[in-house]
């Protein structure tokens, strides 16, 4: 079972992320900011990460460019709000952007298609 870290600061997003990624068999951990990812990345080593940008303690730019100075393998997935981040060359790092939206298509297609 594939596993995913999900990084929010919404509870109910990430509720809501965590349950609809669940019913499609994936293994899911949860972090409430940047810092708590980094943190759960080295604990769990997930095959995939789904990153919100704007979060409390570590916001998510900075929290892939620590990830990925330790993990360059790990797929991630921005998803944020905010369109206007795509045009910041510190989220090119990333490997997919999708901004929200209550369709959650997208998001399952980009998590199947990098796992």
């Amino acid at each position: 079972m594939k596993t995913i870290l999900i990084a929010e600061d919404d509870k109910n997003q990430l509720l809501l992320y965590e349950q609809e990624l669940s019913r499609e068999g994936y293994n899911i951990i949860t972090a409430k900011d940047g810092l708590e990812a980094v943190k759960k990345v080295k604990e769990h080593n997930p095959d995939l990460i789904i990153m919100d940008i704007t979060m409390p303690k570590m916001n998510g730019i900075e929290a892939i460019g620590k990830i990925l100075s330790e993990h360059k393998n790990i797929p991630i997935i921005i998803n944020t709000a905010y369109s206007s981040y795509k045009d910041d060359f510190m989220s090119w790092s990333a490997d997919a952007y999708v901004v929200k939206s209550s369709n959650l298509k997208e998001l399952k297609d980009k998590v199947k298609e990098l796992i």
